[in-house]
């Protein structure tokens, strides 16, 4: 089974939550971004996915342009929501070959790519149907 496959069903597979609230998901998924921002990250996307998939509320996809930088995205963004949330990812899938990251919050998803990988896999375009939130104007509300 694919790191992927396993963490989607992982994830049906769990029948307990966090509790955490649409408004403290949503408050994660900016740290998330603003700590890969901080990083360098491109290509910044976050999806609200909760009326369109059982899997998360919130997606975040961001590019990487080397292993390092993916990896370095990856712990900037575990430190920062365990700083500010106090939590750690549930899963962190793909840290060995960095060209694609996934941390599986429970709430929210995070995928950071090598661009190649982006390309082919064009998880916006699977998603196309989430509502986008708009990070540069969500880091001023």
């Amino acid at each position: 089974m694919s790191d992927i496959t396993q963490l989607e069903y992982s994830r049906a597979q769990s029948t307990a939550t966090d509790g955490t609230s649409p408004d403290e998901a949503r408050g994660l998924i900016l740290t998330a971004a603003q700590a890969a921002d901080e990083r360098k990250a491109v290509d910044i996307v976050l999806l609200r996915v909760a009326e369109v998939s059982y899997l998360a509320d919130y997606f975040a996809i961001f590019t990487g342009f080397s292993n390092v930088q993916v990896r370095a995205i990856s712990q900037a963004i575990e430190d920062q929501v365990e700083e500010e949330w106090q939590r750690l990812p549930l899963r962190t899938q793909g840290l060995s070959d960095a060209s694609w990251v996934v941390m599986d919050y429970g709430d929210a998803i995070i995928h950071i790519l090598k661009p190649q990988e982006r390309e082919f896999y064009n998880l916006e375009a699977f998603w196309g149907h989430a509502e986008r939130i708009d990070f540069s104007t969500a880091e001023e509300c």
